[in-house]
Order: C-alpha cells, then sequence, then structure tokens
C-alpha cells in the first residue's frame, strides 16, 4: 500500500516529464536547440544517466560551438555505453574543434586523442563511414612531421570506396585536389556524380572548376 501510494504522488511528475521531454525533443527537432536545451537540462537532473538526453545537450552544445560543454556530455556517454560507436565519434569531433581553435601547442596533444577516438569508432561499427571520413581529412591536413600521412588518408579512402562508392569518390577527390593534382580530383568527382552523387558531387566538382581550374562546370 505504501509503495501504491509513492507512486501515485510521484505519477504526476512523471507524467509532467514525459511531456516536458516530449516538447523539448519536438523543438530539438525543428531546430530550435536554444529552446529546447532548458528543457533537456531540466530532465537530466532528474535522470543523470540517460543516453538520448545527454546525446542531445552534446549536439546542441556542439552546434553552439561550446566545445568544453560538448566533450563534457560526450566523454560520459562514453562511460555510459563505450559500445557505441558515435559517441567515440562525437567526442572526437568535438575534440578536433576545439584543438582547432587552440594554439598550435595544445592542438598538439590533443591530435592523438582525437584520432584514438575516430579509430575506436571504425573498431566498434566497422561500417562506421563518418569516422573514416574524419581521418581522410585529418591525415591529409596535419604536416607530415606531427603525423599527417597521404597515405593514410588514402587507406581510409579505400575503406570508404568498399562500403559506399559515393564517398570513395568523393574521399579520393579532396585528397587531389588538396595536394593540387586538380585534373585527378576531376576525374574522382565524375566518378562520384556517375555512382549518384547528384548534389556533393555537381558542388564539388563546380566549386573545383570555378576556384581552382578556372573554367565553368557546364563546358563539361
Amino acid at each position: 500500500m505504501k509503495n501504491f501510494l509513492s507512486f501515485l504522488l510521484l505519477f504526476p511528475l512523471l507524467i509532467w516529464s514525459q511531456s516536458d521531454y516530449s516538447k523539448a525533443e519536438k523543438l530539438f527537432e525543428a531546430g530550435k536547440y536554444d529552446q529546447a536545451r532548458p528543457f533537456f537540462e531540466s530532465f537530466l537532473k532528474e535522470n543523470p544517466s540517460h543516453l538520448k538526453t545527454l546525446e542531445y545537450l552534446g549536439d546542441i552544445a556542439g552546434h553552439n560551438k561550446s566545445w568544453d560543454k560538448a566533450i563534457v556530455y560526450y566523454k560520459k556517454l562514453k562511460q555510459l555505453k563505450p559500445s557505441e560507436a558515435n559517441y567515440y565519434y562525437k567526442y572526437g569531433g568535438v575534440l578536433g574543434m576545439k584543438a582547432k581553435e587552440s594554439n598550435k601547442f595544445k592542438a598538439l596533444g590533443m591530435i592523438g586523442e582525437v584520432k584514438e577516438s575516430f579509430e575506436k569508432a571504425i573498431e566498434l561499427n566497422p561500417k562506421h563511414i563518418e569516422a573514416r571520413w574524419a581521418l581522410v581529412m585529418i591525415y591529409i591536413q596535419l604536416p607530415g612531421i606531427v603525423g599527417g600521412s597521404e597515405t593514410k588518408a588514402i587507406k581510409y579512402s579505400n575503406e570508404l570506396l568498399k562500403l559506399s562508392p559515393v564517398d570513395g569518390y568523393l574521399s579520393r577527390g579532396q585528397i587531389e585536389e588538396y595536394f593540387k593534382r586538380y585534373t585527378a580530383a576531376e576525374q574522382q568527382y565524375k566518378k562520384a556524380i556517375a555512382a549518384g552523387s547528384t548534389k556533393v558531387g555537381v558542388q564539388m566538382l563546380d566549386n573545383l572548376h570555378k576556384n581552382k581550374m578556372n573554367k565553368s562546370a557546364k563546358k563539361n
């Protein structure tokens, strides 16, 4: 009887929390992140280990470029569910963004953990496309003396090709373009378009023509 009475007293609070949470999700889905945030924060106080709420708050912090806050949320997610690949991917992403905005000395101390996070995401989910994309971009943009490697970038691009021809061709195009092999990049983007990338592939090809090759994509 006592437990039943406790439930009755708690029931209105549960209904309110669910309604509050549903409202927060709808605001988030509508892109109204700052309006959704206080509802999620309120729900998290009552449910400090709720995975989806932590992820929502991490995503909102990342959207607002509040890298330190996002890092805290994603780090907790990794601790609560270390088998989830996306938590490592998102953690690596915001850590990488913080490194990008930090001074060079501090950034160098963070880059190893960034790579490890993406590699862990791939280990947990061998078909993780976004983590491979992140590693491609890291390895081509870092100077060789601090861990950059075109060979490793190509390795991950080849893995993408096996998982998704479109992503494989686009990522290889990015590698070729970064190293100013524009004709080779052009060929990769055209392969991506032929494989089905009608929007992103066309945009990358158009940008290459206009900004690097000085010709209109309409002529090709």
